[in-house]
């Protein structure tokens, strides 16, 4: 053992160990995301639209992030699934589990149809076929029994 692990009894070695356990890629579903991840997991995209202002926003809030509208203005709404490719970047290394069995990948951002910027993963591409702008689709990836994340692949 290490000094420094020995002047805290240990714990950082535990810490490391269930860090290294851990699964870095799972949200942590409520009550209020529950729609959400059900349509992921069955293929859709949803937003959420405020009613006072209009505007569509991602990731779910249940409030409107630009007007402020409470929770009785903002509902769920499906997403057309298109999206245009603002920015990204092609990972090499990653230690957090399972990003590290995935490497090289490619984390991006992404203006959807409807307005909102979503990060995500481009899959399905060639790193050097990525371009600004380029038309891109949602597909959905399962990351775990009941679980599926967004990902976007080209049109």
């Amino acid at each position: 053992m290490s000094a420094t692990a020995a002047a805290d009894g240990g714990g950082s070695a535990a810490r490391s160990a269930a860090r290294s356990a851990a699964r870095h890629d799972l949200p942590e579903v409520d009550e209020f995301t529950r729609p959400y991840w059900d349509a992921a997991v069955e293929g859709r995209l949803l937003l959420r639209r405020c009613a006072e202002c209009g505007r569509a926003h991602h990731y779910p809030r249940e409030f409107c992030p630009f007007c402020w509208a409470g929770e009785d203005r903002v509902t769920w709404e499906a997403a057309s699934g298109r999206a245009t490719l603002y920015t990204w970047s092609v990972i090499h290394r990653n230690d957090l589990p399972p990003f590290g069995a995935r490497v090289p990948y490619v984390a991006a951002v992404v203006d959807l149809a409807e307005g909102p910027r979503m990060m995500t993963e481009v899959v399905e591409c060639e790193h050097a076929r990525l371009s600004v702008g380029m038309p891109l689709e949602a597909t959905f990836r399962e990351a775990a029994p009941g679980i599926a994340v967004a990902v976007f692949r080209p049109v």
